[in-house]
């Protein structure tokens, strides 16, 4: 005895087309396309702070020594004005528009990833440095319960800044990769070349923006 099988509903046949079809491969190429234009976006807008950026990092090359290993026992002996230029030239360094939270949101692809390193760096950069001059401001001048507080909390502080200097250093790897993905010199042309590529991933590198050493303070130490 023959079982019939139940017909498919119209809905289901259409959508079995759409999937078969030659229809479900046309939008890669274009999807291509604006995953390209975007990192070109990007890599546009990397270049714009990228004077502010290597001032800042300098800076906090300057001043990260002195507050690696948290806070001495006697603040006074901090020196005080590389911090506060690493806390100022953290302030310095603007956020491109394609970089911002909404804007960003609208990228394809890798360009959005990279966009968000970004974000994320000047960020954590800028309130951790903040953050550590108030807590010595704290330490020095504040109540016994607050001096407390932001000797307990200052690790806290110190792990944004380096972490911040950690994203940073991930954004030109992250830029080489997607343009070697999404078709290198042939695939941009002198919209994008490999020697612009390159110039910003050696700016936005971990041997340009890395802190040493790595932070030796915990939490509530």
């Amino acid at each position: 005895m023959r079982v019939r099988r139940a017909p498919l509903c119209a809905a289901a046949i259409v959508a079995a087309l759409a999937s078969a079809g030659c229809g479900a491969a046309a939008p890669k190429p274009a999807a291509e396309r604006l995953r390209r234009e975007d990192l070109i976006a990007v890599s546009r807008a990397l270049t714009t702070p990228e004077h502010a950026v290597s001032a800042e990092v300098a800076a906090a090359k300057l001043a990260w020594p002195h507050v690696a290993d948290g806070l001495p026992a006697r603040t006074a002996a901090i020196p005080r004005g590389s911090i506060q230029v690493a806390a100022l030239s953290a302030t310095h360094v603007p956020l491109p528009g394609q970089f911002q939270e909404a804007q960003a949101a609208m990228l394809t692809g890798p360009a959005s990833a990279i966009a968000g390193l970004f974000r994320t760096y000047q960020g954590l950069s800028t309130r951790g440095w903040q953050l550590i001059v108030a807590a010595i401001d704290q330490i020095e001048h504040g109540s016994p319960v607050a001096a407390r507080f932001a000797r307990q909390n200052v690790a806290l502080y110190i792990d944004s800044v380096y972490d911040g200097h950690f994203v940073l250093a991930q954004i030109g790897k992250k830029l080489l990769a997607a343009y070697k993905t999404l078709g290198g010199p042939g695939g941009f042309g002198d919209a994008l070349t490999q020697a612009e590529v390159q110039a910003l991933a050696a700016l936005y590198s971990e041997a340009n923006d890395r802190l040493q050493p790595h932070p030796g303070v915990r939490l509530g130490s």
